[in-house]
């Protein structure tokens, strides 16, 4: 852990277990962090990347405003939900989606959450993957490709063969509208 803090801290890319799939992360607030991972996932920096926080408490540094409807949702959900909000910030702005929103999931599971811990900050988490491929549903299926292009791999859950999957999403207006979107 303490190696991937210091990788992370330095601006560097790690791939990582998490709630759902592994994952590709960097610091969320590091804007050349984050633009490695659209290079090494060969990924549209126009699509939005997902960000993983360790509590509910953290959620309001990173979002302008929580509509009252996601702290129902979190409160409900269970399984891994992330929730995109209407407009982020304190992030690297080229995290955030065209519109300004910000894909945000508090994760439970003790790896990701001990690493936004011990970091103090966001995490990005994207799946381990070439963009458009599928995702790898545990470590086995990770490609050469992807885990040559990271700074760090932890050393982690790599002999599991539990078929993971990815988390839910929905999409929320500041009025409480929503939208599923998976």
């Amino acid at each position: 852990m303490k190696q991937a803090i210091e990788i992370l801290r330095k601006g560097g890319v790690i791939l990582y277990p998490t709630d759902t799939i592994w994952g590709i992360g960097c610091d969320a607030t590091n804007p050349q962090a984050v633009e490695r991972i659209f290079q090494i996932k060969k990924r549209d920096d126009a699509k939005a990347l997902i960000t993983l926080i360790d509590s509910e408490q953290r959620l309001q540094t990173y979002v302008e405003q929580v509509p009252d409807v996601a702290w129902d949702l979190i409160e409900c959900a269970d399984k891994p939900l992330t929730i995109i909000y209407p407009k982020g910030k304190n992030l690297a702005e080229n995290l955030l989606a065209e519109d300004g929103s910000i894909a945000i999931r508090i994760t439970k599971e003790e790896i990701s959450k001990s690493l936004c811990y011990a970091l103090q900050k966001p995490l990005v988490s994207t799946s381990a993957n070439i963009s458009g491929e599928p995702s790898p549903q545990n470590f086995s299926e990770i490609s050469d490709e992807i885990r040559s292009q990271v700074d760090y791999i932890l050393p982690f859950r790599q002999e599991e063969k539990t078929l993971a999957t990815p988390s839910n999403i929905i999409k929320l207006g500041i009025n409480g509208e929503f939208k599923i979107i998976r």
